[in-house]
């Protein structure tokens, strides 16, 4: 991959990839969705999965396209799939809608459909969702039950009508699996009221606690603008669930711009603007603690809904008959978060920012840093579980990601801070150079840092031993 990216430090080499094969787990979650609408072919992109080190894939298993006759259940397409992930080591995290056009009141298939509301047509839910489950439950352990209820004007599917759906879901999936792991509500964009009403309708029948996660997609042109909200969502959860977590279900932004290509179309997007926004959005939710999916692993090529063209999201490029041209800047950017971020790294929880170089926390958890501007950045730090190296990504968050590589020089201090040989990594580019020594110094364990180049895309000072080269 080639971007304009330069700083003057010296070059070591560049982020080598790794495979799934040779990554035990991590926060990431990688988007195959619209399967089950034909919008995407899997044959196309099956062998670019696990060279991007994500192992947990996001798809719908399709009632509409499993039933397409009444009362007959066609799992070939889907056994073909499932059966491919497992197989390369992948992991589907599988999510159960959309409805079913054989059955009065059945809901829709499409993105924003209503949820299947007659007698006849939950009947029918039911029994599907039990053949379903009954058939992957040794391959599949993650499930998602519906996506984006409270999408877009629908004014059908209430909270309460969603939570029920959700409940009988829910019950017959843990009858047939108790080990399973479900997500509940794939919240549409943060309505706060609407998933106030939502966890509520679960609490009161007492069937909150069976869900593992909730999950939620909020498209925003910049991607670190949405965490208040997201705390607030967090808060009106814990009301009901202390404790339980977030996922960020769906997230990512397009490479080009135009109407009906979906969310965040009104902005001059490219593959750079793109693979600036999914690497913050990725190493944003890390540092939120929230597990983190990309939003789509190529490009798809709706053809009804609200969605009509090609929507640009996918980090492969396709044309409009579904057939993979190449991997875009984002695919491999993507390749340096996963290479480098997995769980043998801890988050630190308080990374605070302080203007006294001097400042030490008392407590030798926590890392107090300074900065050297009074414009805004993300700065979120990491340390090995065993050596206790650290880390550092830093990025400027203030503005949506602009198509320049235009960097500023700053300085840092990072006080209870853990180097041996700190190391400059540029995510976009995976280009890994060293700190000269004449630009970082150790006084006793707070460490400074001058003149660091510092862009609107994440960057890292980090222990080189925990950044693999090729």
């Amino acid at each position: 991959m080639k971007t304009d990216f330069e700083v003057s430090f010296p070059r070591l080499g560049t982020v080598m990839p790794r495979n799934t094969a040779e990554i035990t787990d991590s926060n990431w979650l990688i988007g195959c969705e619209t399967l089950d609408r034909d919008f995407t072919d899997y044959e196309q992109y099956k062998t670019y999965i696990a060279p991007l080190g994500i192992k947990r894939l996001r798809m719908q298993a399709g009632w509409d396209k499993t039933e397409k006759i009444k009362g007959q259940y066609d799992w070939a397409w889907l056994d073909r799939i499932i059966n491919d992930a497992t197989k390369r080591g992948l992991k589907p995290w599988l999510q159960i809608s959309y409805g079913n056009h054989n059955y009065p009141g059945g809901g829709g298939s499409n993105l924003g459909a209503g949820v299947p509301a007659s007698p006849e047509a939950l009947a029918a839910w039911d029994k599907w969702v039990e053949a379903l489950v009954k058939r992957y439950k040794t391959k599949v352990t993650e499930w998602e039950i519906w996506n984006e209820p409270n999408f877009s004007d629908n004014l059908e599917n209430t909270p309460e009508k969603a939570a029920a759906l959700h409940i009988r879901t829910i019950d017959i999936l843990k009858r047939i699996q108790p080990e399973a792991k479900v997500s509940g509500l794939a919240l549409g964009h943060i309505g706060l009221e609407y998933a106030d009403a939502f966890f509520k309708s679960l609490a009161d029948k007492g069937k909150l606690k069976l869900f593992d996660n909730i999950t939620y997609h909020d498209y925003t042109y910049n991607p670190d603008s949405h965490y208040p909200k997201v705390m607030e969502l967090q808060a009106i959860l814990h009301k009901y669930a202390p404790n339980m977590p977030l996922r960020q279900g769906e997230n990512g932004a397009p490479s080009g711009s135009g109407d009906g290509r979906g969310a965040l179309g009104e902005y001059e997007w490219s593959e750079l603007t793109q693979a600036k926004w999914d690497t913050r959005r990725m190493l944003g939710d890390l540092g939120h603690d929230i597990e983190s999916s990309v939003f789509s692993i190529i490009e798809m090529a709706y053809t009804n809904g609200p969605i009509n063209r090609l929507n640009y999201k996918g980090i492969i490029k396709s044309d409009s008959t579904k057939k993979i041209i190449r991997p875009k800047i984002a695919y491999y950017s993507i390749q340096n978060v996963t290479s480098i971020f997995d769980r043998s790294l801890e988050r630190i929880k308080r990374v605070e920012p302080t203007h006294n170089q001097n400042a030490v926390p008392k407590n030798p958890t926590e890392v107090a840093y300074t900065k050297g501007t009074d414009r805004s950045l993300a700065v979120y730090g990491y340390q090995h579980a065993t050596t206790k190296k650290q880390l550092f990504t830093i990025w400027s968050d203030d503005y949506i990601p602009v198509e320049s590589n235009k960097t500023r020089n700053l300085t840092f201090t990072f006080a209870n801070s853990n180097f041996d040989q700190p190391v400059y990594v540029d995510i976009i580019s995976g280009r890994v150079y060293e700190i000269p020594a004449s630009q970082w110094k150790k006084t006793g364990n707070v460490y400074t840092f001058t003149d660091i180049p510092v862009y609107d895309a994440p960057i890292l000072i980090a222990d080189k031993s925990l950044v693999k080269l090729m």
